[in-house]
């Protein structure tokens, strides 16, 4: 049996996707709870509180297999006052699990990026294209672990797979516009304060379809397999709101803080090519309004958000 090494897998996606390894795999999940939940940490799996910045990692990658690194700041709104959180956090965290590999000879690793790596490109967007320039630095922190992945693939003949992810959004998710959208109107039915202008339009992708099309992604047995995952669809920043009132039977007032993008760093239209995943087989159960809805739905009926 495969022995994983799951980094983040108390948080939103790494848990679901704990979920999904213990099935078929050994699984060590490492996670220091600072967003993570453990009461979302699958039973099956062996959980350790350990810090990946600052802790000797030696320990966690001991007779490992394969290494899913999960674990990252997510919050890109955050590199606009903190400008040093996604360097420590998303790159020196991936540095130091690429370097306990390499210490302790681990020879392949998933890696979870994400669509802001393009910056504002055209869409939609194909892993090929370039140049990449993100606009934040979260984007940039991911385009940079991406470099160190690729490199240390090609020196240290490591194989890994590197997924761009649109907006994941589902059960356990705690940040995000419909998470947002849910707080604000229990704090005030009345009025809902939207970032921009509302037109904002990008691709939202259920988790389970996300996690689908990982595992699906792995099929490929290049040395470096890049994949995007997203919808084929995109949903406006306002209909999400509608949405969102609708679940909760609500009709507040829409208040818009105007501009085109909902703060600095925010990619204002987003929709990614997936043909690439498609032809291993991988095909969404939900188009992006229904992963909106479905989302909506669960954070509403269980109080999540």
């Amino acid at each position: 049996m495969d022995r994983v090494l799951l980094t983040g897998g108390a948080g939103f996606i790494g848990s679901h996707l704990a979920d999904r390894l213990v099935q078929r795999s050994r699984v060590t999940v490492v996670d220091n709870l600072s967003t993570g939940r453990l009461e979302h940490v699958n039973s099956a799996a062996e959980f350790v509180k350990g810090d990946l910045l600052h802790d000797d990692l030696a320990e966690y990658f001991t007779d490992k297999d394969t290494v899913f690194h999960m674990a990252a700041n997510p919050e890109v709104r955050m590199g606009t006052s903190d400008t040093r959180v996604h360097l420590d956090q998303n790159v020196m965290v991936t540095y130091n699990v690429l370097e306990a590999m390499r210490k302790k000879g681990v020879k392949k690793l998933v890696f979870v990026s994400t669509s802001t790596v393009y910056g504002e490109a055209e869409t939609p967007t194909p892993e090929n294209y370039g140049p990449l320039l993100p606009i934040s630095l979260y984007g940039a922190s991911k385009l940079a672990c991406e470099a160190l992945v690729s490199s240390y693939c090609s020196l240290f003949d490591m194989q890994a797979w590197i997924f761009r992810l649109a907006n994941v959004i589902g059960p356990r998710s705690s940040h995000g516009v419909i998470f947002d959208f849910v707080d604000k109107l229990r704090a005030n039915p009345e009025e809902l304060e939207i970032l921009g202008d509302g037109n904002q339009r990008k691709s939202y992708i259920h988790v389970q379809d996300c996690l689908d099309g990982i595992l699906c992604g792995m099929r490929e047995q290049a040395r470096i397999s890049v994949f995007n995952l997203g919808s084929e669809d995109q949903t406006p920043v306002k209909r999400i709101a509608q949405i969102v009132s609708e679940e909760m039977k609500l009709a507040p007032v829409f208040r818009f803080t105007g501009g085109d993008r909902g703060w600095r760093g925010d990619v204002p239209v987003m929709l990614l090519s997936v043909k690439k995943i498609q032809q291993l087989g991988w095909r969404l159960r939900y188009k992006s309004e229904e992963a909106v809805r479905v989302t909506a739905r669960f954070l509403v009926e269980s109080g999540a958000a």
